[in-house]
């Protein structure tokens, strides 16, 4: 067993107990290994495990990836990503999901992109949970208005929320600040019914996210290993 395999096993585990220790199903919990800078060969390692999201943040790397990998079936790709309106075509034309939309420019510009032969891309609305000037992410308060666009336009399908939210080593802290993300996602669910995903969790506070209510954890260090930047193609 390689160790890409080994790790995803460890993180399926991971999930399953945290999901089990909450009273959830571990099935309503979707793992994207984060792939970004890591090679092919390493995702093709992680697919023959059953393993089929997966995260980029860069987009021309992203693409690279998946034009290698077209002839590999059922694999979904999240662009996870903070997106630059130059390169928003090429996300709307190879990405299943994007996970970063934050203004109603890009949002636009991927459903005017979105090739009519694909189905709507699948979106997620970025939220600064934190409140933190490194981040990108709108404010909460400007969530209701990002979202009837996003509803609006016709090859857009919104699904949900993301959000990274600070960096705490307690557990307890961390479960605070997922929880107020959770919060948030299920007053969008109000407004929009169609809303089932929340995008919530990496590596280090995965089980704060799940026991909060996350519905999609977004796993890099984890899976891969620690990744080499040099790389990056974006």
């Amino acid at each position: 067993m390689s160790s890409i395999q080994h790790n995803l096993q460890k993180i399926r585990q991971r999930i399953y107990l945290a999901a089990k220790q909450c009273g959830r199903d571990p099935e309503e919990i979707t793992l994207v290994a984060v792939s970004k800078s890591k090679p092919t060969g390493a995702i093709k390692e992680a697919i023959a495990t059953g393993q089929l999201a997966f995260g980029e943040n860069y987009v021309q790397e992203g693409v690279a990836k998946i034009t290698a990998l077209t002839t590999l079936p059922g694999i979904q790709w999240h662009f996870i990503g903070p997106l630059q309106a130059n390169k928003s075509r090429l996300v709307a034309e190879h990405f299943n999901w994007c996970h970063t939309v934050d203004s109603q420019k890009i949002a636009q510009r991927l459903s005017d992109q979105r090739p009519i032969i694909l189905p709507p891309l699948n979106v997620l609305i970025q939220i600064n949970i934190s409140n933190e000037n490194s981040k990108s992410g709108i404010m909460l308060d400007a969530l209701h208005i990002l979202a009837q666009k996003v509803s609006e336009l016709p090859r857009l399908h919104l699904r949900g929320l993301m959000a990274i939210p600070a960096p705490e080593d307690d557990y307890q802290l961390q479960l605070e600040a997922c929880q107020m993300t959770t919060n948030t996602f299920h007053h969008l669910k109000q407004y929009y019914p169609e809303v089932d995903t929340l995008s919530l969790g990496m590596s280090k506070d995965m089980e704060a996210a799940i026991t909060a209510g996350s519905t999609m954890l977004r796993i890099g260090t984890a899976v891969f290993g620690v990744r080499d930047y040099v790389s990056n193609t974006q």
